[in-house]
């Protein structure tokens, strides 16, 4: 190998090192130390270790007593979009809490994300989401024996994962998260056979259509009031402020199909 070669060699392998430790470099300070969910949190609630948590809690316009949701954010973390599902939610009358179950962190980028939820402890996520439960059914305008889970992506599974651990939720709405294949997995809902809902994209990357298909299945088999829809051409992520924005788009049909079924199970409107 000529000198000339070598250094040729040897200046690629720095580049590749410098981009990999900028890489790293980055998604460390997006994932550790970047935006905070305290710049969009309106409340604060104790975990069963002693820390507060923070929220963001919508509300109706009118006194009264409301059903009310858990709304669990994407791998992002508590973020400014989930406020707004949050907001645009609590005007249909329902109380909307979106806990943090980052404890504080929220990512910008792909990477930063990847790294929340990878190291986000499930027990501790699970814990927390008890303690989301807790304090939303606390609220004297709250129905407890009303209070649904809902979350989008990440979100989604950890919604799914607590009605099957809380057998006082009374429905789950699972917006393309991780699903339950096996109708054994369904803990708490094999009991309680309370209505779950699934919304999957048939271009989703992340949860493909077969997924999708074998949650239904698995529902189905365990005998629990379900349905799962898989919207025609949609990507991951569909479902969003802006895109349920448009009145023909199939995001504001997945979201009116969410309206209907939580006015049913919820508010007891008549189908």
């Amino acid at each position: 190998m000529s000198r000339r070669t070598r250094r040729i060699l040897i200046g690629i392998i720095g580049i590749l090192v410098v981009g990999v430790l900028g890489l790293v470099g980055w998604v460390i300070y997006d994932s550790q130390t970047g935006e905070s969910s305290s710049s969009v949190a309106n409340v604060t609630f104790p975990a069963a270790d002693g820390t507060q948590i923070n929220g963001f809690l919508a509300q109706p316009g009118a006194d009264g007593t409301y059903p009310a949701m858990i709304m669990v954010h994407e791998w992002w973390g508590l973020n400014t979009e989930i406020t707004e599902m949050a907001q645009i939610l609590a005007m249909e009358n329902y109380v909307v809490l979106a806990p943090d179950t980052y404890r504080g962190k929220v990512a910008t980028t792909v990477p930063g994300a990847i790294a929340l939820r990878v190291s986000a402890d499930t027990a501790r996520v699970d814990s927390d989401m008890q303690a989301a439960f807790d304090y939303l059914a606390s609220l004297p305008n709250v129905d407890p024996a009303r209070i649904g889970v809902m979350g989008f992506c990440y979100g989604g599974g950890v919604a799914l994962r607590h009605a099957v651990n809380n057998p006082q939720i009374a429905v789950t709405v699972n917006l393309y998260g991780d699903v339950i294949e096996d109708a054994a997995g369904f803990g708490a809902l094999l009991e309680t056979k309370r209505p779950v809902l699934g919304i999957f994209g048939e271009a989703d990357q992340q949860i493909p259509v077969a997924e999708a298909n074998a949650f239904r299945v698995a529902l189905e088999t365990a005998q629990i009031p379900s349905a799962v829809t898989i919207y025609p051409g949609m990507p991951h992520a569909f479902v969003n402020p802006a895109s349920i924005a448009d009145v023909e788009g199939e995001p504001r049909r997945a979201w009116q199909e969410i309206l209907r079924f939580l006015a049913i199970t919820l508010h007891g409107a008549a189908t």
